[in-house]
């Protein structure tokens, strides 16, 4: 999600009429992430991003633009709530979406599973009436109002000539989003008529029970004196049970219909966001091994350009399309190195020029790119993150733009202060040689290598090839845009992002080691303070450290012992029970999880109240919410039993902790095989009734991840993911086909519409072609096949296709469409 800005919000009613503003987004509504507050404006930026798997499943992405007002108390000025089924319509482009009021009426999500039976009761007269029996057996996914969900149901009958009949109440069940009720409600839908008919009803009674309905509440029970707070109803005309007298079926919870109120659209401004929404249907690894295969041997087929993996290149709109599977892909298999290495040589072969050495937006440098940025994000945290935090909360002023100083600034402090910002990282920077990652270093050795063959005339290049990443792609954008790499939360206020945005050029510059640096500057401010770095002692600090960087053989990362922070955050933990007899409640702790061990305290700085070491760390599984009628809970199990049980803020976060703690957990000797996923409570456990809490797990652990920190990626999504691709350019792929067999044939003038291919090896590119051409066609069979299968199996107003899911009824008018024209 990229959240732009919102414009003409509402003015504030008091007399400076701007407000302080800040967005969430929420998942139904759950909120799962929110941006910084932008003060004093009717026309916030935010220019965040934020990027998530989703956990579970969802029927709207909402987001809340929320105003905090001067007792920190937080009103909502309005929200957007995307349907998931209209997620496709905005795909990847920028889009201006109107705010919508909100009420407790339009805050509505879950379901309800209900039984309806319309029987005939013959009286002791012999004269027949007709009852309705309704069974309200559970909800699912109701909302937390406040903290807190104690929900109960209200059934009412309504019809013309009885406005509303009396309305029946279920028990209220106290701390659960979950209810489960089971209780049946008798109403009276025909009189007994005055005359005898044994089978059916007089003319008029027809007519009013098909203008029946029966009408499903659901309530929070709130010990406030405002009331109780609406859920979401449902209505279900009677007319349907004449078809059939018993109907049993989830549905979706539904808004209340107020009907008079008119609110012109455009009074609360629109909100402008840009969404990219993917859903992948992954089978099993089997079903990709022939494409997987094509791909793998990408590095090893002459020449490179007729491989798979450079014709997924050559074909894709954007070659960064292509790179971010490929990379996963080849990382995940441990064939990055050789992948990239065959796909730079053969740039170099083509470059011309040692200055323009990978400056273009080509296959290799986009590669390199996302490379860097998943095995370099700790290398980054570890080196940049520090200093960058320092640069966000003290503010010191760095303008040296003489145009922009600001009323009682001095030009001559704020270059000072830039000079000693620059000196600092620069320094982090070129001492860091030692921790940058294996895999980044072995890509450099292969270009330094490739560029000093090809170029051997030029001393310098085999510094520049490496620096050209290493400065302009990795360090200089991270510096420029923290937030983009994970270095701070939120994007930095303007004063900080004009400081970074100096100390990113100068370090740029510093890293390019080219000739006259001063006029690489179009500004004369920026070549004046260059002066002060123009001394030999800093070039050879950059050389030094690419030196490093660049060379084979140096002594294994893993073996330099320095914690690394993974992961912080507030989230709530219930008490170990260190004393027998102490009490178990919840706190709200500061959690901190490095590769050395996980810790929690009072607040962020503190001294930690307690410390697990990793190796202690013997499973993390999620937590049964029964357990402590509780949401996104997880445990973490330690040795001789003892469970520390956590509640995260909401489930993508819950998700992510659990991810990235299982991972650095992983290959710990003595992780457990089998869990028990509900807690020990009032001497047994939960979830398989056991008395002895020794009581070995009565579940087995979920599926181990890749002991590797920094890349947890499924190899069969990201094929599935270029499978995707091939099939949506294969047009591209055909061409491609057609202007191999053309340049074989001929060896003459290419035509014009298959010049844009680079093919070296028209036979060898052509072989290529043909497999990934029958792959990508039996994985569309597959596809299809698994379309259908599905079509057929699915009911609808079953409990994971409830009746209202309007993706659903899409999705069967597609499938019917689909199978008739088979047909």
């Amino acid at each position: 999600l990229s959240l732009g800005e919102a414009k003409n919000l509402p003015t504030y009613p008091g007399p400076n009429k701007m407000r302080d503003c800040y967005c969430t987004v929420n998942l139904d509504q759950e909120e799962v992430f929110r941006t910084k507050i932008v003060e004093k404006s009717l026309c916030p930026f935010y220019g965040e991003d934020f990027y998530c798997e989703i956990p579970r499943t969802f029927r709207h992405l909402s987001f809340y633009i929320f105003d905090r007002d001067v007792f920190r108390r937080d009103s909502i000025i309005g929200k957007v709530a995307i349907q998931k089924e209209d997620l496709q319509k905005y795909h990847n482009r920028d889009t201006w979406f109107q705010l919508q009021h909100v009420d407790a009426d339009s805050e509505v999500q879950g379901k309800v599973h209900l039984e309806l039976r319309l029987s005939e009761v013959i009286t002791d007269t012999g004269v027949v009436c007709h009852k309705l029996a309704t069974r309200v057996l559970e909800c699912q996914g109701l909302p937390i109002v406040n903290g807190q969900c104690d929900p109960y149901a209200t059934v009412t009958l309504a019809g013309p000539s009885r406005q509303v009949s009396r309305t029946k109440k279920t028990k209220v069940k106290k701390k659960t989003n979950n209810p489960h009720f089971d209780e049946v409600f008798y109403f009276e839908v025909t009189r007994p008529s005055s005359y005898n008919k044994k089978s059916h009803f007089d003319i008029e009674d027809v007519d009013e029970v098909d203008k029946m309905e029966i009408r499903v509440d659901l309530w929070n029970a709130s010990n406030l004196k405002f009331g109780d707070e609406f859920l979401g109803e449902l209505r279900l005309p009677l007319k349907f049970l004449r078809q059939s007298s018993s109907y049993e079926a989830w549905y979706f919870l539904q808004p209340r219909d107020n009907g008079n109120k008119s609110l012109k659209p455009d009074d609360l401004g629109s909100l402008r966001l840009n969404v990219v929404y993917t859903e992948d249907h992954v089978f099993s690894s089997d079903y990709y091994s022939p494409l997987r295969d094509v791909l793998l041997k990408s590095a090893d087929v002459e020449p490179v350009s007729a491989s798979a993996a450079h014709i997924l290149g050559e074909v894709c709109r954007e070659k960064q399309e292509a790179a971010i599977p490929l990379v996963r892909l080849f990382l995940h298999y441990g064939r990055i190195v050789p992948f990239i290495s065959a796909i730079a040589n053969a740039e170099v072969k083509r470059t011309q020029d040692p200055n323009t050495i990978f400056r273009g937006n080509s296959l290799t440098s986009k590669c390199i790119d996302e490379t860097m940025k998943l095995a370099g994000m700790h290398y980054l945290q570890v080196t940049l993150k520090p200093i960058i935090d320092e640069i966000c909360q003290v503010h010191k002023p760095c303008e040296i733009d003489p145009v922009k100083l600001k009323d009682g600034e001095n030009l001559e402090n704020n270059r000072e202060n830039l000079r000693q910002y620059v000196d600092r990282i620069f320094t982090v920077i070129t001492k860091s040689g030692v921790s940058c990652p294996t895999v980044m270093c072995d890509i450099f050795f292969s270009l330094r290598e490739s560029a000093a063959k090809r170029f051997q005339g030029d001393l310098d290049v085999r510094y520049t090839a490496v620096s050209s990443f290493i400065f302009l792609r990795f360090f200089a954008p991270a510096i420029l845009s923290p937030n983009l790499f994970q270095l701070t939360p939120h994007h930095p206020d303007p004063q900080t992002s004009r400081t970074l945005t100096l100390i990113s050029k100068t370090i740029q510059t510093l890293g390019s080691l080219s000739k006259s640096k001063s006029a690489n500057f179009k500004e004369s401010y920026m070549a004046t303070f260059y002066d002060y770095f123009n001394e030999q002692k800093y070039a050879d600090a950059v050389k030094n450290f690419l030196d490093l960087i660049s060379s084979s053989g140096r002594r294994d990362h893993k073996s330099i012992e320095q914690p690394i922070l993974l992961k912080e955050g507030f989230m709530i933990k219930r008490a170990q029970g260190r004393k027998r007899f102490g009490m178990k409640n919840f706190k709200k702790r500061w959690f901190r999880l490095t590769n050395h061990e996980f810790t929690y305290q009072k607040s962020k700085g503190d001294h930690p109240l307690c410390s697990i070491p990793i190796e202690n760390i013997l499973a993390v599984e999620r937590l049964e919410e029964e357990s402590f009628k509780m949401k996104n809970m997880f445990q973490v199990i330690q040795p001789e039993r003892r469970v520390l049980y956590i509640q995260a803020n909401n489930c993508v976060e819950a998700k992510d902790w659990i991810d990235i703690l299982t991972k650095v957990s992983q290959c710990n000797k003595k992780r457990l095989t089998v869990y028990h996923p509900s807690a020990y409570l009032n001497g047994h456990w939960l979830c398989c009734k056991a008395t002895a809490d020794n009581t070995p797990g009565c579940t087995p652990c979920t599926g181990g991840l890749p002991a590797n920190i920094q890349l947890d990626i499924d190899g069969d999504r990201e094929t599935e993911r270029i499978y995707s691709l091939f099939n949506l350019y294969m047009p591209k792929l055909e061409k491609m086909q057609e202007a191999c067999g053309s340049k074989s044939v001929y060896d003459g003038p290419e035509e014009e519409e298959y010049s844009t291919f680079i093919i070296d090896d028209p036979k060898e590119t052509y072989k290529t072609l043909k497999l990934i051409i029958e792959g990508v066609g039996t994985l569309e069979q597959e596809h299809a096949q698994y379309k259908r299968d599905k079509f057929k199996k699915t009911k609808y107003g079953s409990q994971e296709h409830p009746i209202g899911d309007k993706s659903f009824q899409t999705y069967i008018r597609q499938q019917s469409e689909i199978s008739a024209h088979s047909i």
